[in-house]
């Protein structure tokens, strides 16, 4: 049975809280958590305020992110990334291995890995110097089955120790859907899924790769509209299962999946 054949779809639960403008305080980031059914531990309090922390403090000599306001980061980039966690978390089976392309700051998958331990995550990306952040971020937060790959999503997808390896795979807003299928696809094992985390244009990208993702070996399973708290902004979570394999000549090589997408 595939990865998402249980899942059942759902839309994003509003909650009213008292958030200030399009912000989130830490307390409220917990409150919001909690009213969803997640509970967060003072461990878990603390994981989020030492990566805030370090976040705002490497960026002021790398370039990892244009939101540094606090509660900014808790709404923009927490928050954020923990709504696939929070809308389809029959994805996020009990032990998972997770692998998360073009990472960035860590996000989606630490902060998702911060709430479930329990997943085995592996990060890729192509800049040696947020490596190196996530490297001591991992260690700063304690966080168990973790691994960070210095790569390009192309060139890591056709090494076997990681070719269809993964019960999930996820990106945020890395590029465009067909070009982003073709880098996530690959590393998605037969009965697993690609979950992409688009914003408002994600539902144009989605008509435009039809074809990419048919022929990665992938079907779509649900385009799902979500909201911010208290903002107009939307995302999509589009789940991609993994049906077949996907046939070597893909991922191609290096620059080919942007400047010439399937």
């Amino acid at each position: 049975m595939a990865l998402l054949a249980c899942l059942k779809w759902s839309t994003l639960l509003v909650v009213k809280h008292k958030f200030h403008g399009r912000k989130m305080k830490p307390e409220e980031f917990k409150q919001y958590l909690a009213d969803r059914g997640v509970e967060l531990t003072d461990q878990k309090v603390t994981q989020f305020q030492q990566y805030f922390k370090f976040l705002v403090e490497t960026n002021e000599h790398v370039n990892l992110t244009a939101i540094t306001a606090e509660e900014d980061v808790y709404l923009k980039h927490f928050l954020d990334s923990i709504l696939p966690l929070l809308e389809l978390p029959a994805a996020f089976v009990q032990n998972a291995r997770v692998i998360d392309i073009g990472a960035g700051a860590g996000f989606p998958s630490l902060p998702i890995k911060i709430l479930r331990p329990d997943l085995t995550v592996t990060i890729v990306d192509s800049l040696n110097k947020r490596i190196k952040f996530l490297g001591d971020l991992v260690i700063m937060l304690s966080l168990d089955n973790v691994e960070l790959v210095h790569g390009r999503a192309e060139d890591v997808g056709q090494d076997r120790r990681y070719r269809e390896k993964y019960d999930l795979v996820t990106a945020r807003a890395v590029a465009r859907l067909n070009t982003l299928s073709e880098y996530c696809l690959p590393f998605a094992k037969v009965g697993g899924a690609f979950v992409a985390l688009k914003g408002p244009r994600g539902e144009s990208e989605l008509q435009d790769s039809a074809t990419a993702i048919a022929k990665l070996g992938g079907k779509l399973r649900t385009n799902q509209v979500v909201t911010l708290p208290e903002t107009a902004e939307q995302r999509m979570l589009t789940v991609i299962d993994k049906v077949k394999a996907t046939p070597k000549k893909y991922p191609r090589q290096a620059g080919m999946p942007n400047k010439k997408p399937l």
